[in-house]
């Protein structure tokens, strides 16, 4: 593994307790230049640890906050007239920035979810006409709450499409959440937590992501599961394309934070339901039987084809 990013996962094992994995999936999508979607019940440390990425690498990290009354404006930014230039100057909203929280993402308007496609998708807001690119790297971890439904808005799936990862945080158990006591007593690891990483070392490290081989093998490997979600007799609407080069993305992140190369199965057949699982659509039949969607996925893994070691060409 890469020294700093051990190193950052040392800095967030120092501030989130038994958060690993979640820790680890979010620098895979860090790296993969992906977005990331963690639902789970309040309290579980969600803004605690995408504070503590940020902090880790020394960047901009800017907060949204959505509530039912927030406008799209409030979240791209707004043109406003200057009396002094005669001219309008754009005003950048939250989203401007490297790492963006996009708190309880689900209790916002459809239209003001609609605002951060663009932004995700492409790296760009449009106010009146004007384009603004945002600089990069940007990264946009986004939370919400599946116990309320109360006034919340389900997201669209072209919104769910635009997420790399969905995860969830968990609850601790018995002997972490003991230890989360013990250090909120003493002392509060964020405030004295040290950069790790910088801008333009984290930038390398993602192109070096794109470097990582994956052989075609694998490739079809990752086609074959994505289509498979299709056909499957509990999905009404299967993973996009998008979905796959998503998937390969994720499993070349994965491999270089391995300390690899190259892409392995094993590395698809891990990431698969983090990718994957948010991107179906599942019929009712499956709702009543109360089927989730990380078990299709789960299944169709289980049933496609793992590509022999002499299909897979590595040096």
């Amino acid at each position: 593994m890469n020294d700093q990013i051990a190193k950052i996962l040392t800095n967030i094992d120092e501030v989130m307790i038994g958060k690993r994995e979640v820790a680890t999936l979010s620098l895979v999508a860090l790296l993969a230049e992906g977005h990331i979607l963690l639902e789970d019940v309040p309290g579980v440390g969600k803004t605690m640890m995408v504070r503590t990425l940020a902090k880790s690498i020394g960047t901009s990290f800017n907060r949204i906050q959505f509530t039912p009354d927030l406008l799209p404006s409030d979240v791209v930014g707004v043109s406003i007239y200057n009396p002094k230039t005669l001219e309008f100057e754009f005003r950048e909203g939250p989203i401007v920035g490297h790492i963006v929280l996009a708190d309880e993402i689900n209790r916002t308007s459809p239209k003001t979810q609609s605002a951060l496609l663009e932004a995700m998708e492409e790296g760009t807001v449009t106010v009146d006409g004007e384009t603004v690119h945002i600089p990069k790297p940007f990264f946009v971890m986004a939370t919400q709450n599946p116990i309320e439904y109360e006034g919340t808005y389900s997201l669209p799936e072209a919104q769910l499409d635009r997420f790399l990862f969905k995860i969830q945080m968990g609850y601790p158990t018995f002997d972490e959440e003991v230890e989360v006591l013990r250090r909120a007593a003493h002392r509060e690891p964020l405030k004295t937590l040290q950069s790790v990483m910088t801008i333009e070392e984290l930038r390398a490290l993602q192109q070096q992501v794109k470097t990582v081989h994956i052989e075609d093998s694998v490739k079809a490997y990752i086609v074959d599961i994505v289509r498979q979600t299709r056909s499957d007799q509990h999905v009404y609407l299967g993973a996009s394309p998008r979905a796959s080069i998503a998937l390969m993305r994720a499993s070349q992140s994965y491999a270089f934070m391995q300390g690899r190369s190259y892409v392995l199965p094993d590395d698809v057949q891990y990431l698969a339901k983090f990718v994957l699982s948010h991107r179906l659509i599942l019929k009712q039949e499956a709702r009543y039987e109360q089927i989730e969607a990380e078990e299709i996925v789960q299944r169709v893994v289980a049933r496609v084809a793992v590509p022999t070691q002499k299909a897979m060409n590595y040096e």
